[in-house]
């Protein structure tokens, strides 16, 4: 939305002729990669990039991507990179930040604006959980949001995340992250009156089946309030965090 603003404002300012900026949109609303179409119309309908998933791409479909969507100025977050593509990736597009951490790799063009009502506080059930809720950090923070972290709180020492209380509290959207048996949603949801957002993990032993259990239990939770995504989609959570989160919309008056 900004690139397309500021372009706007350059034609309104007389710094850009209608020709020039017909060529600047002319790969609105999407290019054609030939192996991907790449949709930099998306910032315009919901105020944030395309987001590249990361996983099943080669190094070389990854660079071309973002750097495709890099021609905007925008940002660009690519979720689920292996290391050894990221690596790779970094070596075709290097200004490509890697962060190991969240799975992820950023192409930083600007610096991001907290534009958020307030703080989205991401909650870990444990420290295996960790990948995914940093997938969940980085997002929520590219998209403008003050981000704190709580991690290994989980239900077999319940007294960590009820020491945690006034954080909870404090935060204006909660995401938790959890795999086993997935309860962590269930407590925090039982203590406090925010959204909650709750993400299975694939953490666990053999009848965890991959993060089943935790998405059916954490569907299954009687505590009001707690909305869940798909088993891992630390982006999904955030991302729906920051929606949440963003300030209300400003009406003029009649």
């Amino acid at each position: 939305m900004r690139p397309l603003r500021e372009l706007l404002e350059r034609v309104a300012g007389g710094g850009c002729s209608i020709d020039e900026a017909l060529k600047e949109l002319k790969d609105l609303p999407f290019a054609d990669l030939g192996y991907a179409n790449v949709d930099h119309h998306r910032s315009v309908r919901l105020g944030f990039p395309e987001v590249v998933l990361g996983s099943c791409k080669s190094a070389e479909q990854i660079a071309g991507i973002v750097a495709e969507l890099g021609k905007g100025g925008e940002n660009v977050l690519c979720t689920r990179v292996e290391a050894a593509v990221a690596a790779a990736a970094r070596e075709r597009l290097p200004a490509l930040e890697s962060r190991p951490e969240a799975r992820a790799l950023v192409l930083r063009q600007r610096e991001v604006a907290i534009t958020g009502r307030g703080t989205v506080l991401v909650v870990t059930a444990g420290t295996g959980d960790i990948p995914v809720a940093e997938e969940a950090c980085l997002t929520a923070e590219l998209m403008g949001n003050r981000v704190e972290r709580v991690f290994d709180v989980g239900v077999a020492g319940i007294h960590r995340v009820l020491g945690q209380r006034q954080r909870l509290e404090s935060a204006a959207v909660i995401v938790v992250v959890a795999g086993m048996e997935g309860a962590l949603p269930s407590v925090v949801g039982g203590l406090v009156a925010r959204p909650i957002i709750a993400v299975p993990t694939s953490v666990g032993y053999g009848a965890s089946f991959g993060g089943l259990a935790a998405l059916l239990g954490m569907l299954n939770t009687c505590a009001a309030g707690v909305t869940v995504v798909n088993i891992d989609n630390g982006f999904g959570a955030a991302y729906a965090a920051s929606l949440i989160n963003r300030p209300l919309p400003t009406t003029s008056p009649e």
